[in-house]
């Protein structure tokens, strides 16, 4: 191993243990506590090389919501592959994110923060860039399987890509883990946490654009029934993606 190589990587194991210990600094006491000097002392670090790293807390904060894209990257092509219809894969999708916020909801919670503009402005252009990267796997996947869909027959393109046809399911479930995440709010305007509320919804939101099969919105025990089966299929990939 040459010289540049070896510092090359004692910098990519630096970098990571800023992360693993902000991560770790995140869970125990939230994401506005988080602060670089105290991050860069727990690491036996000076805050100087911390920033060498990292231009920002911004910028880490983007750099580790990039990190665990990857992880979900595993997971939902293990969803992609399941021998299920497509529409049953845009649902375990769904199932899958939520099944990502009960595991790590500190993760969850700094994924909002992230995409919020005084956030994702302040981090560097490489960062923000890296994230996209990372992510646009993710959207290739799931734009495949509303191309499946359509390929198949059980969805009509409605004179959209694969891919606009994609942001409607994507802003629900992202709303429904606002919506949910903030506390009270749901409560204040009368609402409530029924566990298969966000199922429901992307139910509606599927039999109006006729993804096929139509699902009877009145059926309850269907759909819970349908949701169970897929967080017994998800929940033991989930904690092996996330061992690794």
């Amino acid at each position: 191993m040459t010289v540049t190589e070896r510092k090359e990587r004692q910098r990519a194991e630096r970098e990571q243990l800023f992360l693993d210990k902000a991560a770790e600094l995140i869970a125990t006491d939230g994401i506005l506590q988080l602060q670089m000097a105290p991050l860069a002392k727990a690491c036996d670090y000076a805050t100087g090389t911390l920033y060498q790293h990292f231009s920002s807390k911004e910028d880490l904060l983007v750099a580790l919501v990039g990190r665990n894209s990857c992880h979900q990257l595993r997971f939902f092509q293990g969803i992609s592959a399941l021998p299920i219809s497509s529409r049953e894969k845009m649902l375990a999708i769904c199932v899958a994110e939520n099944i990502n916020q009960q595991h790590n909801p500190s993760h969850a919670g700094l994924e909002q923060y992230v995409f919020t503009e005084v956030v994702w402005q302040n981090a560097s252009a490489a960062r923000r860039q890296t994230i996209l990267a990372n992510s646009k796997p993710l959207a290739d996947l799931v734009s495949g399987i509303v191309q499946q869909a359509i390929d198949n027959k059980e969805l009509p393109a409605h004179n959209c890509d694969a891919f606009a046809l994609s942001v409607a399911p994507w802003a629900l479930c992202v709303g429904s883990n606002t919506l949910e995440q903030t506390e009270g709010l749901l409560e204040a305007f009368g609402g409530n946490k029924d566990p298969l509320q966000r199922y429901r919804h992307l139910h509606m939101l599927l039999n109006g654009m006729q993804w096929q099969p139509l699902i009877d919105l009145n059926d309850r025990a269907l759909l819970a029934e349908q949701i169970q089966r897929l967080e017994t299929l998800l929940k033991p990939w989930f904690s092996s993606c996330n061992a690794d």
